[in-house]
């Protein structure tokens, strides 16, 4: 199978039109046209998940954050973006990003979220943020516990406990807190994000339940996603998950 017969599966459930204006997902490096030896499917790129892919024998690397989001002036060694896309070439590994067209695109990222949190009845609050609900109300205390839980998070931010129970819950994965307003007009009890700036969490006491995961702890099952657009579309291709953590982000 081509490596452009998986991309093209791939924009099937998560078409490039979805990005934001912003992004630049898709094809980031590679010839198309090869044959695909094996994929393996990460958040980030790195010199040690190319290391892997190498060591697996795989020529074609998933990705959901882009490696390429800037224009590059020089490919040297002095960056690791710079580093990363030497080591794809000279590998002769396709590099693929399905970013923020797969966080708009239906039973994509946020998706994902819901599905691990147990919500149901969800539907789009807007092409970024979904809206869900909870099988049964539940305390403040008790849904944080099981968010925390259900994303195996070392320290879980959150705003003061709600004094009413959590029902609905919407959620934006990722850096989304420019979602919490909608969240709000849509009377969510609770909003989940990956990251939130330290300002917009003044003045929603007893408003709403904020949760912060973490950028990378939001995004982590992102890979199932790409994992089951591959088993149907080549169910005898080697794929594979990256054991290596790219979250730069350490808890003391």
């Amino acid at each position: 199978m081509k490596i452009k017969e998986i991309i093209a599966a791939l924009e099937r459930i998560a078409p490039l039109p979805l990005q934001e204006s912003y992004d630049n997902a898709g094809l980031q490096c590679g010839l198309t046209e090869a044959d695909v030896s094996g994929a393996l499917l990460c958040l980030d790129v790195t010199e040690a998940v190319l290391q892997e892919a190498i060591d697996l024998g795989c020529n074609l690397v998933i990705s959901h954050h882009p490696l390429l989001f800037h224009g590059l002036k020089q490919v040297s060694d002095s960056t690791i973006v710079e580093r990363c896309l030497r080591m794809a070439i000279q590998n002769d590994i396709c590099l693929y990003a399905a970013h923020t067209n797969l966080d708009n695109a239906e039973d994509g990222v946020n998706y994902k979220i819901a599905e691990k949190l147990g919500l149901i009845d969800v539907q789009a609050l807007s092409p970024s943020g979904i809206l869900g609900y909870l099988p049964e109300k539940e305390n403040s205390l008790a849904f944080l516990q099981r968010v925390k839980q259900a994303f195996s998070v070392e320290a879980l931010q959150h705003n003061q406990l709600l004094e009413r129970p959590v029902y609905s819950v919407a959620i934006c994965g990722g850096a989304g807190d420019f979602m919490l307003s909608d969240a709000i007009k849509a009377d969510a009890d609770a909003f989940i994000t990956g990251e939130m700036h330290y300002h917009t969490w003044f003045g929603h006491e007893q408003q709403i339940q904020i949760a912060v995961l973490g950028h990378y702890e939001s995004e982590q099952f992102t890979s199932e996603i790409f994992r089951s657009v591959l088993e149907q579309t080549a169910p005898f291709l080697p794929v594979y998950d990256t054991t290596v953590c790219t979250n730069p982000i350490h808890i003391l």
